[in-house]
């Protein structure tokens, strides 16, 4: 097993000696992490510390076994047919699964690394066979000419990390680059499920990796099943749209749901529905209220619109939602508050 790095191939007997020679020196933090996992992987030990996005919940240290990241990489490299020597791209924080893993498929594969500072706007300059960002990456990089260049030497390209806009989906149909949504969590070891976006085989459903399969619970909510992890099935709060045990259709977070007088709402399919007229960030939530028990808000990353911007989206919401659906309230807030990783705290004031 090798890894190629800063353009050198290291077998393992050789990355000890690499990880002693940068340790050594005043390293931006970010390159001084992928040695840290470098030394944590090379050690005796059987598993790596983890730390969750805490989009669900308060974020959480996860020790993931060594072995059930092997095999996560193994799966994601036959998906992406990636071969020895190819090259991929590393601009996601290593101190997260979706940074850690790119490392893991390198090693696995024997594959060239070329990592970058996980900023929002990693220019590439030479070809890329596979590489991983979040949606913010995505969007800058296709909204400047020269990260539009760097978008177009990527071959393979998997978003992750939260859900991609519809405006997005729509700017990716544009470029060659084959584009995929992840689906998965810390927990499963990275994404246990793809979408692709653009291209041939675009689709609304997550196809399962090799092995994965799914069911539903009461609630509706993901069951999965992931052999190679060898572990118990993970039972998520995400309902879904199951068309078999290896395709769903995702639809919205458990604990989202709004009931407002009785009618159960989907914030995440009311949110589809406007994110084409609506620019600035947003969400729909929930809020208290005494005769409908909850109320649909909007909340929008914005300081407040003015009287015609009002009339315009008035004339979006009366014109693409259902009766049931259009909010009762619009609540501007600026900045939105965010997790570690980028994700958005859906909080409304009661």
């Amino acid at each position: 097993m090798t890894l190629t790095l800063y353009s050198k191939t290291y077998s393992f007997a050789q990355l000890p000696a690499l990880i002693a020679e940068k340790r050594r020196l005043q390293l931006p933090e970010w390159e001084e992490a992928l040695f840290v996992f470098l030394e944590n992987w090379l050690d005796e030990g059987d598993s790596i510390q983890a730390q969750t996005s805490g989009s669900t919940g308060v974020p959480k240290k996860l020790g993931l076994k060594k072995e059930q990241m092997w095999a996560s990489a193994q799966l994601t490299n036959k998906f992406f047919d990636l071969q020895a020597n190819d090259t991929i791209l590393l601009c996601l924080s290593t101190h997260y699964i979706a940074g850690k893993m790119m490392i893991a498929r390198a090693l696995v594969g024997n594959l060239h690394l070329i990592a970058t500072e996980p900023n929002s706007c990693p220019i590439i300059t030479q070809p890329i066979r596979f590489a991983a960002m979040v949606p913010l990456q995505v969007e800058t990089l296709l909204h400047s000419t020269q990260g539009l260049a760097s978008v177009n030497h990527i071959d393979q390209l998997i978003i992750g990390g939260s859900a991609t806009s519809a405006l997005l989906e729509a700017e990716l149909q544009n470029i060659f680059t084959s584009c995929y949504a992840t689906y998965g969590m810390t927990e499963t070891v990275s994404h246990i499920a793809l979408r692709r976006i653009n291209g041939h085989g675009a689709s609304d459903q997550y196809l399962a990796l090799e092995g994965v399969w799914f069911e539903l619970d009461e609630r509706d909510c993901l069951v999965i099943y992931a052999p190679h992890l060898q572990v118990e099935p993970f039972i998520t709060n995400d309902i879904v749209k199951l068309k078999n045990k290896t395709t769903f259709e995702w639809i919205c977070r458990f604990d989202n749901i709004i009931n407002s007088g009785g009618i159960k709402l989907f914030p995440e399919t009311i949110e589809k529905k406007l994110s084409a007229y609506i620019s600035e960030r947003f969400y729909i939530a929930g809020m208290k209220d005494e005769k409908l028990g909850e109320k649909v808000v909007l909340v929008i990353e914005s300081k407040p619109f003015t009287t015609l911007q009002m009339h315009e989206l008035e004339v979006h919401l009366n014109t693409v939602l259902g009766r049931f659906e259009k909010p009762r309230e619009i609540i501007f807030k600026l900045p939105f508050e965010e997790t570690s990783t980028g994700k958005v705290k859906r909080i409304v004031n009661e």
